[in-house]
Parts: structure tokens; sequence; C-alpha cells
């Protein structure tokens, strides 16, 4: 195999999955602070994940388990593990997650569907059983693995190796201690059950997938291959029914009391209090916290927040304190607050991003006044103190007392991961991620009356002597994600694309996170709006403070959100945008899902005109500027029904334009080299090519 600095940097990209194999991740503090156990590749460009121990005191790294030795050749999975790596954006192989008791003794993991277990002392690896496991979770004392085998929560006992189904139902659309499909895609609950503390229950999700409605992927470019059948919940359609029981490893069984919630947002069980649900009802502007007595099954509301909007799920919360003090997020002023015992302890300004650790202090991430920042913050006390010292995104585990930091900076390549003890260095964790060897050419700017945070990528080695250069705008632009933070590999593909002779400009818009509430609900039914004032405000802002910037010529492209945003542009702004590549874009809001779409949009039955005048499709027949749609004929978040529908309207109205459907391609962007390689050049070549014949057109 060619060296990978023999590589172009695309095929570089592509092997290296965007540069972040070799970085060391999902950290375990041992209670005693001696150790963290990791995950890493052996390389920056090997996919399999092994686990790691860094040992605290000397710094010394041990591989306690060599993915490849354990599993030579190519992986097995699961459809659930699949499924739930799909949903996780997750790339990697091997050992890609672990769990680890309380008291560090023992650590569980699957590598191709079975079940091993590492002794922490001993450092013996065993299997325990073989074949179709997924999530496995040891009790807090390490005498029992659970884990879930064809949708049934299994029990595993170490010493004496009996395993056993906790409940025993019928039925292919029944999961018990399986996330549903719209809490791991949209409420980043990947879980679906809970050890008790004292390990002798587990609090258990049962969903039933039967009233969804089923949509097929079938696979045009293997038409011997049966379709696949999947239970998706479309806008306006029924949910998975989701319920808990409290199931005793005596076999006893204790059902949830249903409540008027649709939604099951996130669940704590700790030595705090009694187990805590965050539930919703469907239109998400309510979010009740109910402590729930395992007795028999009650629950009680001990928290409530509202919105005339909706209410964010913030990861980490709710939960108790070990004194029994509930911490949860709220909104003060617009800004995401986090609140203990019902007192506010984050100031005003300080927007919460995530709780990551509750214990006698908190561990959590906010952005202060620069939303392009994301810090790590512990309570100390009364006060509040900062962890991360340099500019950067960085991302925290562990406690407040032992905290491993990995921060991202514009000034390198890969994270830095450094473990700080109260707040002071102690030890740091390679990383063997591969060097981009590219420095963005870029520049920090602030556009406009509402001050947009934007970056503006030159060719490097550009001059304006040169003259002027294209336009491309390479945003995501809608709600959850941002684009322009502080990180250099959050802008390698645009500065690529740049130096490929455009002026790229990455902006975030209204909706995107790091700014407050009431900055993120500026797009309340109005998606197609302002996410795309926004973009093109931040164009005429940064083409006034940059002459070489030719608005003449401009281009946008995008994948999912993006994609939307890219059609919607060549559609509606002809004026400003003359070419636009769409990646499987949601053209018909119709079509995708309950919780995301309805947050925003109302039920279509209920806000059809919302639904229409967002849609790509009804505008269709407006189309006079150039358009390449992009769509994973395998994609079962936004389905390529979208783009075909989009396709087919456009022919029936005679708008030109270009279809490339991806074979075999889901949601991820293709991950093979060549595939990789290629489907970025074509963009490239296509969109030069109809910004030469627009400059033709103006000469």
């Amino acid at each position: 195999m060619t060296d990978v600095d023999d590589l172009p940097f695309l095929r570089k990209q592509a092997r290296t999955q965007r540069f972040t194999l070799g970085a060391p991740k999902e950290f375990r503090v041992a209670p005693d602070g001696s150790r963290v156990l990791f995950l890493r590749a052996e390389s920056g460009t090997d996919p399999r994940h092994s686990l790691w121990s860094a040992d605290l005191a000397t710094g010394a790294e041990t591989k306690l388990v060599d993915a490849a030795e354990l599993l030579p050749g190519e992986e097995e999975l699961p459809a659930e593990e699949r499924a739930r790596r799909e949903r996780a954006r997750e790339t990697g192989g091997g050992v890609v997650h672990y769990g680890v008791d309380a008291v560090f003794t023992v650590a569980v993991f699957s590598l191709s569907g079975k079940l091993y277990t590492l002794d922490l002392a001993s450092g013996e690896v065993t299997l325990r059983v073989d074949g179709a496991v997924i999530d496995p979770r040891p009790s807090p004392a390490g005498t029992h693995v659970a884990y879930v085998q064809n949708r049934r929560l299994h029990v595993l006992e170490l010493a004496t190796g009996d395993d056993r189904v906790l409940v025993e139902e019928e039925g292919e659309d029944i999961a018990w201690g399986l996330a549903e499909f719209i809490a791991a895609e949209e409420m980043d609950r990947t879980r679906g059950y809970w050890w008790a503390p004292d390990g002798r229950s587990i609090l258990a999700e049962r969903s039933d997938r039967g009233p969804v409605p089923r949509w097929t992927i079938a696979d045009p470019a293997n038409p011997q291959h049966p379709a696949n059948v999947v239970a998706y919940p479309a806008a306006g359609t029924t949910n998975a029914l989701v319920s808990l029981a409290v199931l005793g490893l005596d076999g006893s069984r204790v059902d949830v009391a249903p409540g008027d919630w649709e939604y099951l947002a996130s669940v704590h069980w700790s030595a705090g209090g009694a187990p805590l649900l965050a539930v919703q009802p469907r239109d998400q502007k309510r979010m009740d916290v109910l402590s729930l007595d395992v007795t028999d099954g009650s629950t009680s509301v001990v928290h409530t927040a509202s919105d005339q909007h909706w209410i964010d799920i913030v990861g980490g919360v709710p939960a108790w304190t070990p004194d029994g003090r509930l911490v949860t997020e709220g909104m003060v002023d617009g800004d995401h607050r986090l609140f203990v015992g019902g007192e506010a302890v984050t100031p005003a300004g300080l927007q919460l991003r995530a709780v990551l650790d509750v214990g006698d202090e908190l561990l959590f991430s906010a952005s202060e006044d620069d939303p392009t920042q994301i810090h790590v913050f512990r309570t100390d006390g009364a006060s509040i103190r900062r962890l991360s010292t340099v500019d950067g995104v960085h991302h925290g585990s562990g406690n407040a007392a032992v905290t491993v930091l990995s921060s991202w900076s514009l000034e390198y390549s890969g994270p830095r991961v450094s473990v700080l003890r109260d707040g002071a260095p102690v030890a740091s964790i390679e990383a063997s991620t591969v060097d981009p060897d590219i420095v963005p050419n870029l520049t920090w700017l602030t556009l406009g009356e509402r001050g947009l945070r934007a970056a503006l990528l030159l060719p490097r080695g550009y001059e304006p002597s040169e003259g002027k250069l294209p336009v491309l705008l390479d945003p995501y632009g809608g709600p959850h994600a941002q684009r322009v933070l502080q990180s250099r590999n959050a802008f390698l593909t645009s500065q690529w694309l740049a130096d490929q002779g455009f002026a790229v400009l990455v902006a975030d818009g209204r909706g995107t996170p790091g700014r407050g509430a009431v900055w993120e609900r500026e797009i309340a039914g109005r998606l197609a709006d302002v996410t795309l004032q926004d973009q093109v405000d931040a164009l005429q802002a940064a083409a006034a403070r940059f002459p070489e910037l030719d608005v003449e010529r401009v281009a946008i492209r995008g994948w999912s959100y993006g994609g939307y945003l890219s059609a919607l542009a060549v559609l509606r702004r002809p004026d400003v945008f003359h070419a636009a590549v769409a990646g499987a874009p949601v053209t018909d809001w119709s079509l995708y899902d309950t919780h995301y779409t309805e947050r925003y949009l109302g039920k279509p039955q209920d806000e059809p005109e919302s639904y229409a005048h967002n849609s790509l499709i009804e505008s269709a027949a407006e189309l006079s500027r150039a358009l390449l749609i992009v769509h994973g004929l395998a994609d079962d978040n936004v389905f390529v029904a979208h783009s075909l529908r989009l396709s087919s309207v456009l022919l029936a109205k005679g708008r030109s334009h270009v279809f490339l459907p991806l074979a075999g391609a889901t949601h991820m962007t293709p991950q093979a080299e060549e595939v990789a390689e290629n489907l970025m050049r074509t963009q490239v070549d296509w969109l030069l090519r109809e910004l030469s014949a627009v400059e033709k057109e103006i000469a």
C-alpha cells in the first residue's frame, strides 16, 4: 500500500478518516486517579481501535487489548451494531466502545459481535459470548455484564457463566435495552438500559416499532440483493412506542407507569437519588424531569421547563449530585445556564454546552463570548474555574478532580491530550494522527449587523494582483452543528477547495449553537428564510471588505442540511448564487423524521403552509441556475427519495440539472479512497465549468 505521506490530500483524508484515526478517545479515569483508560488506533491510517491504559504517575502507555491480535480479519457486525454506528457517525473499527465497572476491576467490549471481558488487574482477556452482541456494560461492582443480542437484553454472571434473557417476549418489532432510532439519531441517547447503583436491577427501555411506517431501501446496483425494509418515523407519522421497566436480577419486574410523554430524552441513575427520567411531549415545548419509585413504578415531577418554541436536550442533565441536589439546564435571558439545587451556578453570558461529570464538583463545557471556541470548566466551591487555557475547541472527560482534556486548535493539526489533576497538568496522552500538511490561509471574520461568525479561506500563495476569485460558500448552516470553530481540522477540506482556485467562505448563521436560545430560536418555522438570508448577508459583508471576491461568480456546496441550503440558494436567490452542489439534501420536510422536523416546523398536518414554504419541491419550477444533486442510495437518514422527488419535479418542469447517485453509500460521505477523491474532484470540475460559463455570459 502506498505510504500515506505520498498520497494526494483527498486520498490521505479518506485513508485517515478525516485525520481522526490515531486520536485517543473514550477516556475513563480510575477512581483513585492513578490511570486513564482510552481507545486509540494503532496509527493514523489503521481503522482498528485498541484499548489502552496511561499510568499518570509515570506517563507510560500500555496496550491492554490489541484489536488486530484478537481479530486479524474483517469484522462481521450485527445489523443493530451497524445501525448504531451509522447513528453515531462512527466510521472506525476494532474496539469502538467499551464499559468499565465503578471500581475498575473489569472492562467489557464487543469486537465483531463477540463479547469480551478484560481483567484490569491481570490483563487477561476472555471471550464470553460468541456472536451478535452489542452495547455490553458491566454492573457497578463488575460481577455481571449486561448486553443486547437479537434485540433482547441479557445478563451474564461472570463467576458462574450463567447467561439469561431478562424478558422473554415474542415479536421482531419489540426490543429491550436498545435506544430507538429517534433517540439515537436526534437525541444523542445511544443507551437503552441503565444499571442500578447497587447492581441488583436494570432500568430498561422497551420499544415497539410495530406502528412505525416501513420504508424500503433497495440496492439498484445489485438487484440480486434483497431490499432493506426499515421503520422510519417521518414527520407527522407514528413514533416507536417507548416504555420502561425495572428488571431485577432475581427475576422481578416493575413496569414504569405510563405518562403523557412521547420522547424519553435521557435517564440518570446514581447513588444520589432515585432514577431520573427526562421526558418530552410530541411538540417538545416542555421538558419534565421525573423521579421514579422503583418499588411500584410510579413517577413524580421534580422539575419542569417550558418554552413557546422548544426545550433543548443538553447532555449530562438532569442528574443528582452525591448529596442529592438536582442538576439541570435552564434558560435565563436567552442564556443556557447550569443550575444546581435550583440555583444558577454559571454566570450570564456563559453558554452551557454539556455537563460532562457530576460529582462533589461538576465538570462541564461551555462557550464564553466567542461561540467559535468551546472550553471546559469545573465548579470549585462557589466559583467557576476554566480548565482549558488556550484558544480552541476542547473536550473534557473524567471528573473535576482528574480531567482529561482533548484540545483542538488553529495552531496545530490533531489533538493535544493532557491530564489535569486539580487543574494542573500531570500527564499527556499521545496522539498518532497523520499531519495533513495543510495550514489554512484563513481570515477570521465577524460579519454584518448580526455579527455572523465566518472564516474566509484563500488559495495558499494567492496575491490580489492575480485577479478576482470565484466565491464558494461551504456551509452546514442549520441547527445543532457549527462549521466555524477554532480548530485547524475544521477547515482542511475548505482549504483544499480554496487551493483549486476559489475564495471559500464558511459562515454560521442563526440556529447554530453557542450563541444562546434567542439566536437558536430565530429559525422556528422559518428554516429556509433565516438560514439562507444569513448566508447571503455573510457573502455580501465579506465581499464589501475583500474586493478580490468576485460576486459575479458565486457557488455553494454542502451536505445534509448544507445540501438543502445549497439547493435552496440557487432556487430562491439566483441573483446571488450561480451554481450549487447539494449533497444528501432534505428536499421535502415531510419526508424527514419526527423529532427534528417537528421541533422547527410543527406537524405537517397542523402546519401545511410552513412545510410547503420550506420545501425545495415547491420551488423547483423556479430553478434557473446550475444544480448538481448527489445522494447515497443506501441513506437511511435522509432517504434518496428526497433527491429523486426533486429531480423528478425538475425534469417535469423542464429545469436542467445533474443527479449523481452513489451506489451503496449511506448518509456518511463515502470512505473508499478512490470514490472520496473522485467525488470531490467531480464537484470541483463541475463548479469551475459552470462558473466559467457564467463568466463567459457576462463577458
